[in-house]
């Protein structure tokens, strides 16, 4: 039995063993979070049109047991107004309060997407509270790719609540559809599709974008413009980091992004997953979620302190 094996059918997979999402008020705003588990604690972060409910699949899908997830909505999604932390420094700092409002002392940040500036400016502010940071497709410096015309029409007609409901019905009548978008390999699409695990974690992601959309399209929109205009400091963060990221990745291209983090980062460990896009969390979960249970066991016994810039992990496997 492989490390990932185990824990199939884990009770981290399953939505009901989640504490419901729950507003606390931080000295610097209100964050809505849900939370699995007991352990080291974890804080998983969402991409673009995320919420707690995609930080908790995030959770789900690379995590496993043995320790605490903190599932949180971003500034600007679902319940956590933009107004408690607009900048990816400002959200740092709101990771940070809402740690203090637990009474967490440190945690390892988890992030996809549009999350990892939060995690890495966490990493920078606090790094006596950051155990490490798994980084997933996420972007190392600024983005320049054009945003999508359909985007900018969403945005506009999703201002109404009805409009923004009959936009995500339509999204979501055809997952398969929809899921073409993410994965251009038919085979690879039908394999994650076909596979009793991955398929509805995979699902419920892309249902939950088109649920309560309009309460997702602010921080997506803020998060567009910080990955227009930010860069970050890469070689000032002095800790482990676990960079996985798609080969095939065309939203947030590997060698503009994946290999920076490699040539930048003091303690980093690439995983490059072969034939993997922006998500290939999923399409390629067990090499992932192996590759992150590794590097969260090791940080939490204190054996990846010597990690070295250039370390990497090719995936041997081409899909699931």
């Amino acid at each position: 039995m492989t490390g990932t094996e185990g824990t199939r059918s884990s009770a981290i997979t399953e939505d009901n063993n989640w504490a419901q999402p729950n507003v606390v008020s931080t000295r610097l705003g209100p964050v809505e979070y849900s939370e699995y588990g007991q352990g080291p604690v974890i804080v998983a972060l969402h991409g673009a049109m995320g919420g707690y409910d995609q930080s908790r699949i995030l959770a789900q899908t690379i995590g496993g047991e043995g320790f605490r997830y903190l599932a949180v909505s971003r500034p600007g999604y679902l319940g956590t107004p933009l107004s408690s932390g607009e900048s990816p420094e400002a959200q740092a700092r709101l990771i940070a309060a809402l740690l203090d409002a637990l009474s967490i002392e440190s945690a390892c940040i988890m992030a996809i997407s549009g999350g990892g500036p939060a995690a890495l400016f966490f990493g920078h502010q606090f790094p006596l509270r950051c155990s490490g940071l798994v980084l997933v497709s996420t972007c190392a410096t600024t983005i320049d790719t054009p945003i999508p015309f359909s985007f900018k029409v969403m945005q506009f007609l999703a201002r109404s609540p009805f409009i923004a409901k009959r936009i995500g019905d339509k999204m979501t009548s055809d997952l398969k559809a929809v899921a073409r978008r993410s994965i251009s390999e038919p085979k690879l699409l039908e394999q994650t599709f076909a596979d009793q695990e991955i398929a509805p974690l995979f699902k419920a992601m892309l249902r939950s974008t088109g649920d309560r959309m309009n309460k997702r399209l602010v921080g997506t929109k803020n998060d567009i413009r910080i990955s227009r205009y930010y860069d970050y400091p890469l070689e000032a963060l002095d800790l482990p980091v676990l960079v996985v990221h798609g080969k095939c990745d065309q939203h947030v291209p590997f060698s503009s992004h994946a290999v920076v983090f490699q040539n930048r980062l003091k303690r980093c460990t690439l995983l490059a997953v072969e034939n993997g896009e922006h998500v290939a969390i999923f399409t390629h979960r067990r090499i992932v979620q192996q590759a992150v249970m590794d590097f969260l066991k090791e940080i939490n016994r204190g054996q990846n302190t010597e990690l070295k810039a250039g370390a990497s992990i090719v995936s041997p496997e081409p899909g699931i």
